[in-house]
């Protein structure tokens, strides 16, 4: 009788497992946007052209998409702003912090300045820079 040797599967219809999969990208942006109309309009059938209402759609969505994205990076500026104005209502409060080095240490201190980092205001309390998002409690300012 002769010997049967078991057969492995050597080459697999699955992808490996370390491939990076493509991700999709999930929004379209006005580049995007303009490549697809400019398309539309160089493979349109010269016997039925795109209708007008198809062409005022189109822009009207195009319109929309930017108001939209001026409109984001108007919040995204106010939001900055008013970070800024909420530390500088702080200088000369006594605050509480969490310390965002370990997390367990509670600073209590006097705000003496705002500083800028990378666009973010943080708080300077004992000489030393805390973020916004580190105050746990604010309290009137000391009577000298």
């Amino acid at each position: 009788m002769a010997d049967i040797s078991p057969i492995t599967a050597t080459n697999s219809i699955y992808a490996p497992a370390d491939a990076n999969p493509r991700v999709p990208q999930k929004t379209l942006d006005q580049n995007d946007f303009l490549k697809l109309l400019v398309t539309q309009f160089t493979n349109q059938d010269p016997m039925s052209p795109l209708k007008d209402t198809e062409y005022i759609a189109q822009m009207a969505q195009f319109t929309t998409l930017e108001q939209s994205k001026t409109m984001t990076s108007s919040i995204d500026k106010l939001r900055a702003d008013q970070a800024t104005l909420q530390a500088n209502a702080l200088i000369g409060r006594a605050v509480e912090l969490q310390s965002s080095q370990d997390g367990n240490t509670k600073v209590l201190g006097v705000v003496s300045a705002v500083e800028m980092e990378n666009g973010e205001p943080r708080i300077v309390v004992n000489d030393q820079p805390y973020a916004l998002g580190d105050v746990l409690s604010i309290r009137p300012a000391p009577l000298q």
